[in-house]
């Protein structure tokens, strides 16, 4: 019993760390940080995070969603199901994802667009619309961008407030494949090729 409490304790104290140290955008106001302290160390404790904040894992089907597209269409993730599924979680305010949605664009989009067995979603968290669409515009992608202002989708992914740029790669049958985590050149690579692979 004794055990158990301080391992609750110690995700607890675990959960408020990754709050203090990543994943916040600049300007976040500290006032929230206890409530949010709380709800981040609540999900903390019913999902056990790897190194990089995943609470997923390769092999598990993906959590469901339904997001809002930027030109105001709703897709759920079940109603891509016998599609591959690349999700990529970015925001305006993330220099990562700058530096990755341009290879996403040329390296994956454009070569498969047309393909009407996969899917993209860059899913933008905590900003509105018009944000969203300077970001599009800023970065030149035309791939969908959607909402997800709470965080709520990112949450059944990742620890709340653990950082982007992800992606997560999802097979026909709904199964995770592959995780990625900021912008590595070796990594990107490895997943232009397994989608290439899936799309054979």
């Amino acid at each position: 019993m004794k055990k158990r409490i301080m391992n609750v304790c110690g995700m607890a104290f675990l959960a408020i760390s990754i709050l203090a140290c990543s994943g916040q955008k600049k300007g976040t106001a500290s006032a929230e940080t206890t409530t949010d302290s709380m709800k981040v160390a609540s999900e903390a404790l019913t999902a056990e995070a790897d190194s990089t904040g995943y609470i997923v894992r390769v092999g598990e089907t993906a959590p469901d969603f339904t997001i809002t597209l930027t030109d105001g269409k709703q897709v759920s993730l079940s109603s891509l199901r016998g599609k591959v599924v690349m999700l990529q979680f970015t925001a305006s305010w993330c220099g990562v994802c700058r530096k990755e949605m341009p290879f996403i664009e040329k390296d994956i989009w454009l070569k498969h667009k047309g393909n009407a067995d996969f899917a993209l979603i860059g899913i933008d968290r905590d900003e509105p619309l018009d944000k969203v669409l300077a970001f599009a515009k800023s970065t030149g992608v035309t791939y969908p961008l959607g909402l997800d202002p709470a965080a709520d989708i990112f949450a059944k992914y990742a620890l709340r407030e653990s950082g982007i740029t992800r992606n997560v790669l999802i097979d026909k049958e709904g199964k995770i494949v592959k995780l990625t985590r900021l912008y590595n050149e070796e990594e990107f690579a490895s997943l232009v090729q397994m989608i290439n692979e899936m799309l054979k």
